[in-house]
């Protein structure tokens, strides 16, 4: 299986929510996974943000980092350059979309134009919703 691992499924896997087998299951079947620039941002920030909460500690930020880390290494990090930007800034069915998922949405075009049977890795709602309507299967099959 070739896999979009968007933000809300990666950071339901990194603190171990509930619906992290799930994620993790379907991370580890994927043969190739191609992730946007914005994935890894979302993540970083999520963590930065927990920290300066005291949500987490440093320490448990470093191990949800380095866990990130390993897994992205074998993901394709898909940057945002003009094509996804210019993608981004169309509708989408369901619009109203907003910035960030339509920053994913574009993502997910560009590399399943160049990734067979690329599938969507998502827990939102919205975004899971918009990537059906434009023929792209998603992961996991419920949510």
């Amino acid at each position: 299986m070739n896999l979009y691992p968007e933000s809300s499924a990666v950071l339901a896997w990194l603190p171990d929510e509930p619906t992290a087998p799930s994620v993790r299951r379907v991370l580890s079947e994927a043969e190739f996974s191609v992730a946007s620039d914005q994935t890894l941002i979302a993540c970083d920030r999520v963590l930065l943000r927990a920290v300066a909460l005291e949500e987490l500690t440093e320490a448990e930020a470093a191990d949800h980092r380095a866990n990130l880390i390993v897994a992205a290494a074998h993901w394709q990090v898909l940057r945002i350059a003009g094509e996804i930007v210019d993608r981004s800034r169309q509708p989408f069915p369901g619009d109203p979309i907003g910035t960030l998922d339509a920053i994913h949405l574009a993502s997910l075009l560009v590399a399943r134009s160049a990734v067979v049977g690329l599938r969507l890795l998502s827990l939102d709602d919205r975004v899971r919703q918009a990537a059906t309507r434009l023929g792209v299967a998603v992961e996991p099959a419920e949510t």
